[in-house]
């Protein structure tokens, strides 16, 4: 058990936790969380998932991570979540169609590089590394049902990418429902206090409250940080769009392409976001 003096009081945590978030699910709620945490002198499970759908972190992902850094200075648990389950059903979130599938030794190969990639903001003495594979691929047919069983139709449509696709007759598989529920089982799993992801995630992060109490669990709360957009100005950023700035490329190309970026756009972006990736590494590579 961690004693009580190593987190900071509550009023001091609570702008630092929520200062860049967009949804936080909810304010009040996570005050007396972290209020019942301190008294108890035990730390927030926070829990982050990313899929290793390609091979590099970019820059849209240090705006999670530095949220994810900010909760481990504030003395709370951060648990890197790589999804090699979920990332072989592949996130429908925003997608217009089916995502193809990857393979598991895709997966895996991907997953080596964000394990690495990630400790330039997060502090690797304090992350926990997870697989959501470890629990997902036995929870075997039976509770798959089960899991389906704690949600239901009309409001997995209620998800605006389903609820377009539904309304203009294009294929939604089966297999799409599962994501959302096999992400919220990852909260149940882990018994997460804190979930955090993009804008663009927060359906799936309420279907995790929603969830885990038919698990006996209070519902984890949710923020959310905004999205980053990329280097088209318009769309977030995504290694399929191909407009990333990846967190390894050589400096002169993050340099180039940050310059190619409009003057709004990157005075936007960076003080929030950008710079916490020099800020938590040390890393130079924007000096001109």
């Amino acid at each position: 058990m961690t004693d009580r003096k190593n987190f900071p009081p509550v009023e001091e945590q609570m702008p630092i936790l929520l200062r860049g978030t967009v949804d936080v699910v909810t304010e009040d709620a996570l005050r007396e969380r972290l209020t019942e945490a301190r008294e108890a002198g035990r730390p927030l499970t926070v829990k982050v998932g990313f899929d290793p759908t390609a091979p590099d972190i970019h820059l849209g992902h240090t705006v999670l991570l530095r949220k994810m850094r900010q909760f481990q200075d504030c003395g709370h648990r951060v648990i890197f979540l790589i999804g090699d389950f979920t990332g072989m059903i592949g996130d429908p979130t925003g997608r217009s169609k089916t995502r193809p599938p990857l393979t598991r030794e895709q997966i895996l190969e991907n997953a080596e590089t964000y394990k690495r990639q990630c400790f330039k903001i997060l502090d690797p003495d304090v992350t926990e590394i997870r697989f959501n594979r470890e629990w997902l691929g036995e929870l075997g047919s039976d509770g798959f049902v089960r899991l389906a069983s704690c949600y239901n139709v009309a409001r997995m449509l209620e998800r605006k990418d389903f609820k377009q696709r539904y309304e203009k007759g294009q294929p939604i598989g089966v297999h799409e429902f599962l994501y959302p529920l096999a992400q919220a089982y990852d909260s149940v799993h882990l018994a997460a206090d804190v979930e955090l992801g993009g804008t663009d995630q927060l359906f799936n992060l309420n279907v995790g409250r929603d969830i885990m109490p038919s698990y006996g669990l209070p519902p984890q709360l949710v923020l959310t940080t905004p999205l980053l957009e990329g280097l088209d100005g318009t769309e977030k950023m995504s290694k399929s769009l191909n407009n990333t700035i990846g967190i390894e490329e050589a400096p002169k190309d993050i340099y180039g392409k940050t310059m190619s970026i409009s003057d709004d756009l990157m005075f936007r972006g960076y003080g929030d976001r950008v710079g916490s990736l020099c800020a938590h590494s040390g890393w130079h590579g924007f000096a001109a």
